[in-house]
């Protein structure tokens, strides 16, 4: 029972790092410019994280974790910021090698300033809230830099992270409806789409944008140098 959360970050990353060294996708040729990109994100989400368990936005369930505590946060916290990033990232990958066509590039622009719309109404209209407000700010802030900085891959970004919304709700599924990890509803606005909070769903665009755009700026920069 104690080692659910780890078995979680375990199987989300399984298939992703078998498949990396296929020679089809050949992932693992990329891990130059996606490890920097999962330990700038990392440090960044962790750093928060440590301060919302502070200030009691959520707690860990000790029946779901091993009890191993690093910076005030279970070590399986810090497992999730690398194994869930690095599937995702995964998919980004290997969706961008097995589909030529970039459906969503047309639209791109105006999902992100739908987005930007939504997120940022929402985060204004809970500021008492510290979960939704500062969450939902993040996420407004990047999808505004993305906007102003007209990111090309954009059309990509969506195609994977709707795909991996269904991934997401399996994991973050389990994670609270267990619960491993339990909110404090009095800091998030308390709409939820079965046991995962609203927030969550653009929290993980936040991290998975936030992962992507870094990986694609070592990436090009790779590239630069080996020209």
């Amino acid at each position: 029972m104690k080692y659910t959360y780890l078995v979680i970050n375990f199987f989300s990353i399984l298939i992703p790092i078998l498949f990396s060294f296929g020679k089809r996708l050949s992932f693992y040729k990329e891990w130059k410019a996606l490890f920097p990109a999962l330990i700038l994100t990392g440090i960044f989400f962790i750093v928060w994280d440590h301060y919302l368990t502070l200030w009691n936005v959520w707690h860990f369930n000790p029946e779901y974790i091993t009890g191993i505590y690093i910076f005030d946060l279970p070590v399986e916290e810090w497992l999730f910021f690398f194994t869930i990033p690095y599937a995702c990232v995964f998919i980004y990958a290997s969706l961008n090698k097995l589909l030529r066509q970039d459906f969503f590039q047309p639209v791109a622009q105006k999902i992100s300033m739908l987005l930007f719309a939504f997120t940022t109404i929402v985060a204004l209209t809970h500021l008492h809230q510290l979960y939704t407000s500062i969450k939902l700010s993040l996420t407004a802030i990047l999808l505004l830099i993305s906007l102003l900085m007209k990111w090309k891959f954009m059309g990509k970004f969506y195609r994977a992270y709707f795909t991996s919304l269904i991934p997401f709700f399996i994991v973050n599924g389990l994670l609270t409806a267990l619960p491993v990890v339990i909110y404090n509803d009095a800091e998030n606005s308390g709409v939820r789409i079965f046991t995962i909070p609203m927030e969550d769903i653009l929290y993980t665009l936040l991290l998975l944008l936030m992962n992507i755009s870094l990986f694609e700026l070592f990436r090009s920069k790779h590239e630069i140098q080996h020209a």
